[in-house]
C-alpha cells in the first residue's frame, strides 16, 4: 500500500515519535525520526524522504521555521509536509503563527491527540 515511501517524522516528544513511527511502520512505509527543527531539515536534505510529518512547537529551530526553510530549500522544496500541532484546529488563524509571522507553507495539517488512522489517510492523500 505504502510502496516503501519514506517519511520523516519530527517531534521533540520521543512518545509521540515512536507512536506514529509504529503506525507509519505497519502500513508499510519507511520511517526516519527527528526530535527538532534542525533535524528536520538536515535529515530532509540528506535522507530524501517522500513526506515530513512535521510538530510545530519544538524547542531551539521550531517546525515554522523548519518548514520554511525547507520550502525555500531547492533541494527539499518538492517534499510535501504534513504538519503536526497541539495549538488548534485553525493554526494558519492562530496567536502562534501570528507571532512568528511566518506563512506556514505546508501541505495539512493534523492536530493533537493524532489519530493514527486519520494521520495514515492524510500521509497518503500527499503522497498522491
Amino acid at each position: 500500500m505504502a510502496d516503501s515511501k519514506k517519511v520523516l517524522v519530527v517531534d521533540d516528544e520521543r512518545d509521540m515519535v515512536d507512536m506514529l513511527k509504529t503506525a507509519l511502520e505497519g502500513a508499510g512505509y519507511q520511517v526516519i525520526a527527528g526530535y527538532d527543527g534542525q533535524a528536520a531539515v538536515d535529515q530532509a536534505r540528506s535522507g530524501k524522504p517522500d513526506a515530513i510529518v512535521l510538530d510545530l512547537m519544538m524547542p531551539g529551530k521550531d517546525g515554522f521555521q523548519a518548514c520554511k526553510e525547507l520550502k525555500e530549500d531547492g533541494l527539499t522544496a518538492g517534499i510535501p509536509v504534513l504538519v503536526l500541532t497541539g495549538i488548534g484546529q485553525h493554526i494558519s488563524h492562530s496567536q502562534y503563527a501570528r507571532n512568528m509571522g511566518l506563512q506556514l507553507e505546508s501541505e495539512d495539517f493534523i492536530t493533537k491527540p493524532v489519530d493514527t488512522g486519520n494521520l495514515l489517510k492524510r500521509v497518503q492523500q500527499i503522497l498522491k
